[in-house]
């Protein structure tokens, strides 16, 4: 229905999982704040006592209608996954507590509360879903005034964060909270590129044939031709392009010098690759990785 798949769903729930486990055992236990909407659950529940979970949901009903036609139907029924999703662990996390309390050692608190809350969103937006809150915000804002998702984000994390440095954090659990939350955007980032890294080399040599040869055959690698042109010489020359499996560099460096050793070549990291000989076989199937 609508297109959903069931390995999307379960892996969004088991990413609002690790996310409420972070919140509860970190946030909630350290009495550290956090950005956006679950910033404001926070607010809330260490100024009146209210309960994370429930307040989670009233929050986000509102947008939920304003996302409808915003989203689209998959992503606002993944939303809707996610957000119940996040409210049911929390709950189920306050019940059934671990009792860690890290408040002589803060350091830890914020590592640990950027990583579990990383690691969760990031499995969450990879599978195609988010915890509604700011995000809807933020793109109703991107909508309508142009302005970009990440600064609406910014200032919406700025403002929460004040007002809980305000209202019941102390100075020093505000400064341990922004290292949670840049910890924490730096965790999604590392989750949304993908954990897979390979290497991008740009070469350009006499011997572009022989070198291309080479790649393809004793490394069975693809290599792209691009034009390129001197800026000085102003002559035209080939460029060649190939993307290695980061363990395959040093064969490919050794691979070009044994052929052209003034051969110029820069290499450049990629943070996700898709295709063949990465994510598809030579038959255009899917790689088990």
């Amino acid at each position: 229905m609508f297109g959903l798949k069931m390995k999307n769903i379960i892996l969004i729930l088991f990413g609002a999982s690790i996310f409420s486990f972070g919140i509860v055992h970190f946030n909630m236990q350290n009495n550290l704040a956090e950005g956006g909407f679950t910033g404001i659950t926070l607010l809330l529940y260490f100024l009146f006592d209210w309960n994370p979970s429930y307040t989670n949901l009233i929050l986000n009903i509102p947008l939920f209608f304003i996302g409808w036609k915003l989203l689209g139907k998959k992503a606002f029924i993944y939303t809707i996954i996610g957000t119940v999703g996040v409210s049911l662990f929390l709950e189920i996390f306050q019940r059934y507590q671990i009792h860690m309390p890290l408040k002589n050692d803060l350091t830890l608190a914020a590592l640990f509360a950027g990583v579990f809350i990383g690691v969760g969103l990031g499995i969450i937006f990879r599978y195609g879903g988010t915890t509604g809150g700011v995000d809807i915000i933020a793109r109703l804002v991107n909508k309508y005034t142009g302005t970009s998702m990440g600064k609406t984000m910014f200032v919406f994390d700025f403002c929460v964060i004040t007002l809980s440095l305000i209202f019941y954090l102390k100075y020093y659990e505000a400064m341990y909270t922004l290292v949670a939350v840049f910890v924490g955007a730096k965790v999604i980032d590392f989750i949304q590129e993908g954990a897979y890294s390979a290497r991008g080399a740009m070469i350009i040599s006499e011997k572009n044939e022989e070198i291309s040869a080479k790649i393809l055959y004793e490394m069975e690698r693809g290599v792209t031709v691009l034009k390129g042109r001197g800026s000085f010489t102003k002559l035209d020359r080939e460029v060649l392009y190939c993307v290695v499996a980061r363990n395959e560099l040093t064969k490919l460096k050794n691979l070009i010098h044994s052929v052209d050793p003034n051969a110029f070549v820069t290499v450049s990291q990629v943070h996700d690759v898709l295709g063949e000989g990465f994510t598809l076989d030579e038959n255009k199937k899917p790689l088990e990785r």
